[in-house]
């Protein structure tokens, strides 16, 4: 059986948006920073596709012929949105490219903070350790 035009017509769209769209996309390329941290891009990507058609009537002089005339249409719409920066250092952290409110960014940064009081804690109890140690 013959193909039909609405499959010719929906294959080159999704080889067109295959072409648009790669991983590339998402995850972008890395960027590496003068103090050696590794920065990557990530974004989100929406899609749109859709496609139609249509087989009309056959005038009486087209009578002999035993397939329809056919027209149709297709269309696509792409969406990056950033969304995210995966900073790759020391430790790895993944700061939003969005606004967030003040609740948002004190529960992302609760962690290093904690991480941060536990150095500091560790640094003043062997200080205190040394100071009390006489050889003597």
């Amino acid at each position: 059986m013959a193909e039909h035009p609405i499959e010719g017509l929906m294959r080159t769209t999704m080889d067109n948006l295959k072409k648009m769209i790669d991983v590339n996309t998402i995850v972008g390329e890395p960027v590496e920073t003068k103090d050696g941290k590794v920065i990557i891009p990530i974004s989100k990507v929406s899609m749109g596709f859709v496609s139609g058609g249509s087989e009309f009537k056959q005038s009486d002089s087209d009578k002999n012929n035993s397939s329809y005339p056919f027209g149709g249409g297709s269309g696509a719409g792409v969406s990056v949105q950033p969304i995210a920066f995966l900073v790759v250092g020391e430790d790895v952290r993944l700061l939003p490219a969005t606004e967030m409110n003040y609740v948002e960014r004190l529960l992302d940064n609760v962690p290093e903070l904690l991480k941060d009081l536990i150095k500091n804690f560790k640094k003043k109890k062997e200080n205190k350790e040394d100071e009390n140690f006489n050889p003597s």
